[in-house]
């Protein structure tokens, strides 16, 4: 398993609107949040929050982030606010290749590799994966290599017609499922790139197999197994597999880089499943 640097960062672009007073309005109007709301959880005033929104008063480095933290902004965002309010940008970008990050990329891979035979991968904030282990590329066997040319991207993967789109047996539950969460990040970080993304894999064509019990050979059903999140059910081999997926990302990160990588792991939802992907290793 090897890392390697993101194909593309998610670029992003703030709200509308011109310095650092309209870009902190912009966020704030999207969480929903009054300006005595904001002004409480920061320590401040509504009216110096006003102040600051109007372009009345100038924020320190210090309230612009105080605001940010509070009102949940990226990390790449942060640097933004920093610039339109004339300040040097607080957090690097280091690229993942970078030495400073060699105790990141050991780590990740030691998480990957640990986890095996279950698939586990790392991905940035467009989806493009920058890691991933054997069980990944076991569910990629039989994968047009046009689909897995750099950038490799999870979503184009798994919901492309030629992708893992055909083999996944609930694909309509799944695909909303991903638009449902690709929408939550175009939300948190306006990001051109990923509404691009999003679009291009929205406008695939949706064509499902018929049902299949999760576990169990294609054409031999067996009893359901209830299922405590939604599954991704993917034929591998003759055979339907079951797992759930979960997404993690860094406490607090300080670097733009570190801040939009998650790692997604597929937990296997049923014994069947268990047993079959540790029998393709013993």
């Amino acid at each position: 398993m090897t890392i390697v640097p993101p194909g593309a960062n998610a670029s992003s672009a703030a709200p509308a609107g011109h310095g650092v007073g309209p870009l902190l309005r912009g966020w704030r109007e999207r969480r929903r949040m009054s300006q005595l709301e904001l002004a409480l959880r920061a320590d401040s005033s509504a009216r110096h929050i006003s102040f600051v929104e109007t372009g009345r008063s100038r924020p320190s480095e210090e309230m612009v982030l105080r605001l940010a933290k509070h009102l949940d902004v990226p990390v790449r965002e942060r640097n933004a606010l920093l610039l339109a309010a004339g300040y040097a940008p607080r957090y690097p970008q280091t690229p993942l290749d970078d030495p400073a990050l060699d105790a990141l990329r050991a780590g990740l891979e030691r998480l990957l590799q640990g986890y095996e035979p279950y698939p586990a991968l790392v991905m940035d904030a467009r989806y493009d994966v920058v890691a991933a282990n054997r069980g990944i590329t076991m569910l990629l066997e039989g994968v047009p290599e046009s689909l897995l040319a750099p950038p490799l991207n999870a979503m184009r993967l798994t919901l492309h017609p030629r992708g893992l789109a055909p083999r996944i047996r609930n694909l309509r539950e799944w695909r909303g499922h991903l638009l449902a969460q690709m929408e939550r990040q175009i939300a948190l970080y306006r990001s051109a790139a990923l509404r691009e993304l999003y679009e291009e894999v929205a406008a695939y064509p949706v064509a499902e197999g018929g049902p299949t019990t999760a576990g169990a050979p294609v054409d031999e059903p067996v009893d359901p197994v209830q299922h405590f999140a939604l599954p991704m059910l993917i034929e591998h081999e003759g055979r339907v597999l079951s797992f759930i997926s979960s997404v993690a990302t860094f406490n607090t990160p300080m670097d733009v880089t570190v801040a939009e990588l998650a790692v997604e792991t597929f937990l296997p939802a049923d014994p069947a499943t268990v047993k079959y992907l540790h029998s393709l290793v013993s």
